[in-house]
């Protein structure tokens, strides 16, 4: 016996929306039983001692210690730049005029 039927499938496409053709039907009706019936096997699956987890493996950050060393000051950091103002980068206005 199929796990899902033809007019189950019709009537899953009227409440989506979709217009499907009766070729389209009968495809999907397959599919989705193939597709239903694996479902199936995997919940018979003894997994009663298995932990739930996101992945099998064992995942960790791998970081570093947070180091404080000095930075730029605003002079070196500007020391470059092609155009400064009041201490700051200084670049076009993108996004129109006075804004």
């Amino acid at each position: 016996m199929p796990a899902i039927s033809r007019d189950e499938v019709a009537h899953l496409a009227r409440l989506s929306r979709l217009a499907l053709t009766d070729a389209e039907l009968d495809e999907f009706a397959g599919q989705l039983d193939s597709i239903l019936s694996h479902v199936k096997v995997v919940t018979e699956v003894p997994a009663e001692d298995v932990p739930p987890m996101a992945n099998p493996n064992a995942v960790t950050n791998v970081t570093r210690p947070d180091v404080i060393v000095p930075g730029l000051t605003p002079e070196q950091a500007l020391s470059g730049a092609p155009a400064v103002e009041q201490d700051r980068f200084a670049v076009p206005q993108i996004l129109g005029e006075g804004e």
